[in-house]
């Protein structure tokens, strides 16, 4: 079972506000540990209270919020963001 990452529009709009050399290195991580595998809990958290059901993923000083789809095998990207401003 391998996952496909779908980004929403909110996601796509979050990533081209941030630099180009953020934005890559968000980009390469996805690709890297989120694309095609296996298990895409091993590297995130899951979120508690009125996020639960979505799981975090660190990228230095960013996160990303996913949501996992394990019924059709999809990781879904909601959201991307400075670690400050993400949880607002």
């Amino acid at each position: 079972m391998r996952y496909t990452v779908k980004f929403t529009e909110r996601a796509r709009n979050n990533l081209l506000k941030l630099d180009k050399s953020t934005s890559k290195l968000i980009l390469a991580w996805i690709r890297k540990n989120l694309e095609n595998c296996e298990d895409p809990r091993r590297h995130g958290k899951a979120l508690t209270a009125n996020l639960s059901g979505q799981w975090r993923y660190r990228v230095g000083n960013y996160r990303i919020l996913a949501q996992i789809d394990d019924n059709e095998i999809t990781i879904l990207v909601l959201e991307i963001g400075h670690r400050r401003d993400i949880y607002k």
